[in-house]
């Protein structure tokens, strides 16, 4: 039987829990997640889990924070004078935002505190620190 490895696009579901067992993502009542393995779409931990799985395999794999978000950097935390936000956007606590960065490209961040005169932003993914499960289950490789 064939085995998912580097290059195939794969189908799958999953879902992933936080080490207290809540779920923070899942594919269960959607329509597959399709993939290619080893062209940077998933958490390394994710990639490496399926390789080696045969289509209609199941498995739970824990993953540890430095092979999912990776660290918390503080350097990704930013204060902004809230006179330098902008006029059109009222910010809050929760609130995810696009912002441009100088390559062209844009971030999404996450607002963590506002003030009268300052508004912090983090760039670190929500689950950046944290230790993942993932139940995962290969449909096919396509």
């Amino acid at each position: 039987m064939a085995q998912a490895k580097d290059g195939d696009t794969v189908r799958v579901h999953y879902t992933a829990k936080l080490e207290d067992g809540k779920v923070v993502d899942t594919s269960a009542d959607q329509d597959p997640w399709e993939f290619t393995l080893g062209a940077g779409h998933v958490i390394p931990g994710f990639k490496q889990a399926i390789i080696g799985m045969s289509p209609g395999e199941s498995k739970t794999v824990k993953v540890p924070s430095d092979r999912a978000y990776g660290p918390h950097r503080r350097e990704r935390i930013l204060v902004i004078d809230r006179d330098r936000f902008p006029k059109h956007i009222t910010p809050e606590v929760g609130q995810h935002l696009r912002i441009p960065k100088q390559d062209g490209t844009t971030a999404t961040v996450t607002v963590t505190a506002v003030s009268e005169s300052k508004v912090t932003i983090d760039g670190n993914h929500p689950l950046t620190g944290k230790d993942l499960t993932f139940d995962i289950q290969l449909l096919e490789i396509v």
